[in-house]
């Protein structure tokens, strides 16, 4: 367990709208918030660093099973069988919550009646939302991805639910890396939470789940992270903020323009780590192209 510290007030959280925001950083128009330092020279100088061609998902199984993590699972229905003569599916998915491995479009959080890049709320309609919409994600997500391993930095298979992530926590999984997390990288960080229910069972991640402490919100805006993903909502829960439940998912989105993936898988990925001795390698991200969504189901795949 980490030291206790104390935790920021609701008045520092919400002057971080203010001293954290991109809005204009990128144009007036922008829908793309920090995926916009994900640049040409970036994507390959991280295609450069592949060596093994080893390659690993990062992605959970679509939860079609109902459980107290997933009290909306997806819908799997066979419509061709070995009776019609052919193999068929149907599948349906609220891919939001806490189950399913998927990617926030910058519509997904609202902050005083205002998106990402201020765009008032009412650009999301009962036809999908009318900017910032996952579709505008159609041409992938490719760049450097390191994984900061923070159990293990801990000395620990697993970080306790509920138990806050600090920026100095994440520096020293930068040093036991050897690596510095750079502008234009994504950024996936591991809390254990799989080895966790491995280990002790299913738990209400709504009530209580491992993640970033509000604390940490500076220090991804200074290294410029592109994309944040995590093995949890990237958030602790509770977060320790009176008055705000999801401080990392409101002031990165809708402040921020960072685009969020929540519950990876990273157990996979961290063995292919301590493997291969690295901790950087390509990482590819394909949402689905679903006009004006607001996330898709994803399968992110490292590549070393």
């Amino acid at each position: 367990m980490s030291q206790p510290r104390p935790p920021l007030s609701l008045e520092q959280v919400l002057g971080f709208h203010k001293t954290l925001s991109n809005w204009g950083r990128f144009g007036p128009k922008d829908q793309l918030g920090t995926i916009n330092l994900i640049t040409p020279e970036k994507r390959l100088a991280a295609a450069k660093g592949v060596r093994s061609g080893r390659t690993v998902s990062c992605a959970r199984p679509l939860p079609t099973q109902p459980s107290v993590e997933n009290p909306n699972p997806v819908q799997h229905h066979m419509i061709g069988t070995c009776t019609e003569g052919w193999g068929g599916d149907y599948f349906a998915i609220a891919p939001h919550g806490f189950a399913t491995s998927h990617i926030d479009a910058l519509c997904h959080i609202f902050h005083e009646g205002k998106l990402y890049n201020g765009y008032p709320i009412e650009r999301v309609t009962a036809h999908g939302a009318l900017d910032l919409g996952i579709h505008e994600l159609k041409d992938g997500v490719v760049s450097r991805g390191v994984l900061l391993d923070v159990p293990a930095a801990r000395g620990v298979p697993f970080l306790e639910a509920g138990e806050p992530i600090f920026p100095d926590d994440l520096e020293r999984c930068e040093a036991r890396a050897s690596l510095r997390v750079e502008p234009g990288d994504v950024l996936l960080v591991r809390t254990g939470r799989w080895a966790l229910r491995e280990a002790r069972g299913p738990w209400d991640p709504r009530q209580s789940a491992a993640g970033l402490d509000a604390s940490c919100l500076p220090w991804l805006h200074e290294r410029g992270v592109a994309v944040l993903g995590c093995d949890g909502v990237s958030d602790v829960v509770p977060s320790r903020i009176e008055g705000q439940n999801l401080p990392i998912h409101t002031v990165a989105i809708v402040a921020m323009g960072l685009h969020l993936i929540d519950n990876l898988d990273l157990e996979a990925l961290a063995a292919a780590c301590s493997e291969e001795k690295r901790s950087e390698f390509l990482l590819t991200l394909a949402p689905l192209v679903l006009f004006r969504g607001t996330a898709s189901p994803v399968n992110p795949i490292a590549l070393f």
